[in-house]
């Protein structure tokens, strides 16, 4: 077994702590990786409080990890040691169900096994990146492309794939109107995504306060969602919209902004129930639809379209001692646009 530090919480009110948790030895086709870099993603802090659903406590969160391999199983042909990877939101599934072998392991029919807050093939219980090394099978880690550094990758492994995927398979591209709805971590990468996937882009923020940020990501356009007007303006405009908000918002609203045939897709998870008027969807036949994370395969396809791209996040790091403080600041939505944990101050 490998011993790894860790930040550890113990409870929906408890402060992160020190501590110790120990990784499974590697099996024929595991890789063992040292954490560098590990983002803060609102998914870790909806489970680190207990919003999602009963939590397995001790938790520890992360699931935007990027490190180097230090050691590889016997049968490893993907990966050797010094390899620039990184894991995202599941390390394994069950590999044998029609979507895992479309490449789509994240809709496993059998569910697929959460990078933490689940639990592994051998019944234990999965722990996150907040910690200096993790061990997964190589089927499940990604190659970091040598022009990202590794802690601007950290936040590709679910903010970035978590946009990718949705614009790529409800075409996003050239001739293409795409809305992004809200303006955080997922939002400020949808905006980089859309553009340079040729789509003219278009912010739904509920101030403009961060517009300039916007327009220099690659927005075309900029609106205040506080400011009624904007509806009105924007009607039936939209081919695709984003929403990347976990709050609750006026959904017919906003599906009042698609054009015939347009396609809202939410990626933000709010903790409680969206209501909605079907009739806002009858009317000019539009979807409303709903998008995880990519597959592997996609993830890897993002993480090299975002090198070639030269598509980074926004991000701030912060220390070990930090991550209190960092959650705080994302509930307030201070902070532009990713925390970003450097594991070697554990």
């Amino acid at each position: 077994m490998i011993t790894a530090k860790a930040r550890a919480v113990d409870g929906p009110d408890k402060p992160f702590r020190a501590a110790e948790i120990k990784r499974r030895d590697l099996d024929s086709q595991d890789i063992l990786i040292e954490i560098k870099f590990a983002g803060i993603c609102h998914s870790d802090i909806h489970t680190a409080h207990g919003e999602w659903g009963p939590v397995n406590y001790p938790l520890v969160p992360g699931h935007e990890i990027a490190g180097i391999v230090t050691a590889v199983g016997p049968h490893v042909t993907k990966y050797k040691v010094g390899d620039r990877v990184g894991v995202g939101c599941m390390v394994d599934s069950c590999g044998e169900c029609e979507n895992c072998l479309k490449g789509e392991e994240q809709y496993c029919l059998k569910g697929n096994v959460p990078t933490y807050a689940g639990v592994d093939k051998y019944g234990e219980p999965t722990q996150g990146g907040y910690s200096t090394h993790i061990v997964v099978t190589e089927d499940f880690v990604v190659r970091i492309p040598d022009s990202i550094e590794l802690d601007a990758a950290a936040p590709l492994l679910c903010a970035g794939i978590t946009t990718y995927s949705p614009l790529n398979h409800w075409g996003a591209g050239p001739g293409k109107k795409v809305a992004v709805v809200g303006m955080g971590g997922l939002g400020h990468m949808a905006v980089q995504i859309a553009h340079a996937m040729g789509a003219e882009v278009t912010v739904l923020s509920q101030t403009l306060s961060k517009k300039e940020d916007g327009l220099q990501l690659g927005a075309d356009h900029y609106y205040a969602t506080s400011d009624p007007e904007t509806f009105e303006k924007l009607a039936g405009r939209f081919d695709l919209m984003i929403n990347t908000v976990s709050a609750s918002i006026n959904m017919d609203a906003y599906f009042s902004l698609l054009t015939l045939d347009g396609t809202l897709v939410n990626v933000g998870a709010p903790g409680e129930p969206l209501s909605l008027n079907v009739m806002s969807l009858i009317g000019h036949r539009r979807s409303f639809a709903g998008s995880m994370i990519g597959g592997i395969r996609e993830t890897q396809e993002m993480l090299d379209f975002c090198a070639q791209h030269s598509i980074v996040p926004k991000i701030e790091v912060i220390s070990a001692d930090q991550i209190d403080e960092a959650y705080k600041r994302v509930l307030a939505s201070d902070v532009k646009y990713r925390f970003v944990i450097d594991i070697s101050t554990m």
